[in-house]
């Protein structure tokens, strides 16, 4: 029988997180795919859940400690389903209805206070709004939302996987 303890489930989880951003790494520098500033965003939020799942995994707590990591976890998850979604549908929108290109992210933070930055990110732009690349005809972003959804399914079943298989969870 398989032992998976909440630290093992938890450090899984960390591991696809790590995955997922060295993979967007990979594109950016080793297929020269720049990010627009929804794909930051959404790096941040892999980052945020990656966080929870290394937390649970490195404490490994007891009882209600594990669901502090699992929201987390969670928290960071449903971001990235939040912006990877947005990013989606200003995908999928008609070229005509597709917002203005805007300026970097970089400019932006040097002018505008962080708040209005993330306001302003979040409402896209048509540089988000261009598809750079596909598999199975399912865009980066679209990829993207199907991963941070597996991720928030996975760390709300982590305490009942760790229940489940191990005896000394």
């Amino acid at each position: 029988m398989t032992r998976l303890t909440y630290r093992s489930l938890s450090f899984i989880g960390f591991a696809a997180c790590v995955a997922g951003l060295l993979f967007a790494l990979v594109l950016q520098h080793g297929f020269g795919l720049e990010p627009c500033p929804m794909c930051i965003f959404q790096r941040v939020a892999m980052a945020f859940a990656g966080l929870g799942f290394l937390g649970g995994a490195a404490l490994a707590p007891k009882a209600g400690g594990r669901w502090f990591w699992v929201l987390i976890a969670v928290l960071g998850a449903v971001g990235g389903v939040a912006i990877a979604g947005r990013h989606v549908w200003l995908q999928g929108l008609p070229p005509d209805q597709v917002p203005a290109c805007g300026p970097t992210l970089d400019y932006l933070l040097g002018l505008l206070p962080v708040g209005e930055v993330i306001t302003l990110v979040l409402k896209g732009d048509g540089n988000c709004a261009k598809i750079d690349a596909a598999f199975l005809g399912i865009s980066l972003p679209g990829w993207t939302l199907i991963a941070f959804i597996g991720l928030s399914l996975y760390a709300l079943l982590i305490p009942a996987l760790a229940r489940r298989y191990s005896i000394f969870s």
